[in-house]
This record gives C-alpha cells, structure tokens and sequence, in this order.
C-alpha cells in the first residue's frame, strides 16, 4: 500500500470508529442493547475448589478450549530497550494456581476465620469484565475492545504488550508473555514486550448462545452467567438468604462478573493477602479482593492518562482497520484467481 493509499484508509478508518463509538454511547445511554449484556455469579459458598480433583474442573476446562491461542515465543527473548528484564512464563504452561497467558482462570484456596469458625474458602479468579473497562479506555494501541455481550477482549494480533491494560486494571487481571506478537516484527529492540493474554469470557460461545467453558464445567454449580440484569438480581436475592456479601456490583464502577459469599471480602481479601507473604509470592497473577474499588477514569489522573492516550490509541486502531481492510481485500483477491 502506498502512503496516500494508507492515509485515505486510515482516514476512513478514524471517521468509522469515530461514528461507532458515538453509536454505542447512544445505545448504551438508551439501554437498547442491554438484554444482550451477559454477566455471571461465582457462589463461594457452593465451590469447593473441585477438592476431589487434581486440578480444578473449570481451569482445566478453560485451558482446553483456549490451548490453540496460548503463545508459543521465539527463543532465545531478549529483553528490550530501556527494560532489563521480560516477562516469560513459557516455561509455566502448566501452572494452574494463578493466572498466567496460559491459565486465564485459577482457583484461589485460602482459609478464613469468620464468627469463630474457621473453614476454607474456594475462589475461582478470571477477569471482571467491568462495564466502564479502564484497561480498555487506557490501551495506547487501541486493540482492547468489549463485545456486544459486555465482554472485555484483547486483539491478540495487534496487541504489543505494554501491560498498561495491567496497570490501569484494579486486580492486575492481564498477564504478558514476551517473545511473541506483532511487535516481534516491527521493533523487538526499542518497543513492545510481547502479549497481554486474559479470560474473553468465552465470547465465541456467547456469540453462538452457547455457555462459557469454566460453567458447563462445574460440577457444583457455582458459576452462572446469564442476562446481566437478572444475574445482579439473583446474586442480590443469593446475598440476602444467607446473610452474605455481593462482590463486583459496584466495585470499579460495576462489573459483569458478581462473586456472593457468606464470608465477608475484607476477611477473604486478608487471608489472600496473607498467604501470598507467607509464600513470598511478589508476581503478578494472585489478584485481591479488596472492597469498593475506586475506577482509575473518574480520577483526576486516570482523566488526563485517558485524554493523552486516546489520539493515540484512535490513530492506532486506524492503523489496524486499514490494514485488516487491505488484508482482507488481499485474501479476497486471491480466493477469486
């Protein structure tokens, strides 16, 4: 593509996006589409961690459907320009007790004291999927986008692992795995640092109105998702019966995925707390349960943070639309020879 050819695309491409996102914050603010919104309820007081497995069922179900998609990077991965370090699990594929880019759901297993009893509680841990995204409104490159279902996803072709996403996200949820992506290809030296990887939500399933992998897989029952209106009603009237809490409603602002529990957070959030020093455990991956978790965006930081990046991020995702427009007028060319 010359570059007139690619500006008038790109062009095009900002004036597209420009109108779809004022599309969507219409029908957002009219609630058109929010019979399509999904969300889930994780009962803790159902999951037991699947004790009687090695692993439990719904991680093992996760790492089956998404093996295909986990990254597979060019050895040896050198580090890039300023860092002196990166980040590679490559040599993990098979931990299963925090979230890594090949295990985008865990099991959080820790154990609590609440009225004078003391008992264990199971976590499952993925995602939260939060309705005001800020991972999605701070990516400098524009590629995390959130489905018709609310579902938050990465472009995993274009993203360039700069772990922003990470940063701007209250649980630490995405995980990067260096040596691989599109900045492999581009500048390996002097930008980028691999992929960020994380729970879609199954959104393929979603689209075909089929169940995401972690609930068809639970023997117990603990998870649920369904329409995100009737969840947060069912994860309230759950809340209520057994005198417990409700995990996600409001925190950053409101998330699709709701955890119940007949033992407050606070309590659970300081036994994890607790156990990850007892382990030494300083990596990323084990994320908190903090209560009333405040949304970067309505900082006066997280504010100026998203103002600098979003001319950023739109000529990026401009960048994308053409390219994946040439190539897919490319493949089309080459299907009708």
């Amino acid at each position: 593509m010359d570059r007139r050819s690619f500006i008038k695309r790109a062009s095009a491409a900002t004036a597209a996006a420009a109108v779809m996102t004022t599309k969507q914050k219409w029908v957002s603010a009219t609630g058109v589409e929010d019979s399509k919104q999904i969300g889930s309820i994780i009962d803790l007081t159902k999951c037991d961690g699947c004790e009687l497995e090695d692993t439990p069922l719904c991680v093992t179900a996760c790492k089956t459907k998404n093996a295909d998609r986990f990254p597979q990077p060019e050895k040896p991965i050198k580090d890039y320009w300023p860092q002196k370090h990166h980040e590679d699990w490559s040599g993990e594929q098979d931990q299963t007790g925090r979230l890594t880019p090949y295990n985008w759901t865990f099991v959080d297993k820790v154990e609590v004291e609440h009225n004078g009893v003391t008992k264990k509680v199971s976590v499952p841990r993925r995602c939260m999927h939060c309705d005001d995204a800020t991972c999605q409104k701070l990516c400098p490159f524009g590629v995390i986008h959130k489905s018709e279902h609310g579902a938050v996803t990465i472009d995993e072709d274009f993203c360039m692992g700069g772990a922003k996403c990470r940063s701007a996200c209250p649980w630490d949820i995405p995980q990067r795995q260096a040596g691989v992506g599109i900045y492999m290809n581009l500048m390996p030296d002097l930008a980028g640092g691999g992929v960020m990887f994380k729970c879609d939500m199954c959104v393929d399933l979603l689209e075909k109105g089929q169940k995401p992998a972690c609930e068809t897989s639970c023997p117990k029952d603990a998870i649920t998702f369904g329409p995100l209106n009737q969840i947060k009603q069912e994860a309230s009237t759950r809340a209520e019966e057994i005198g417990g809490y409700v995990y996600g409603d409001d925190e950053n602002g409101g998330t699709h995925t709701l955890y119940v529990s007949d033992v407050p957070f606070e309590i659970i959030d300081e036994a994890i707390a607790k156990d990850k020093q007892a382990n030494n455990d300083q990596r990323p991956g084990r994320p908190h349960m903090k209560p009333d978790v405040e949304n970067l965006l309505d900082t006066a930081h997280g504010f100026t943070l998203a103002m600098m990046i979003a001319p950023v991020a739109g000529a990026a995702a401009a960048g994308i639309t053409a390219y994946k427009t040439l190539k897919g007028e490319k493949e089309e060319e080459s299907s009708n020879e």
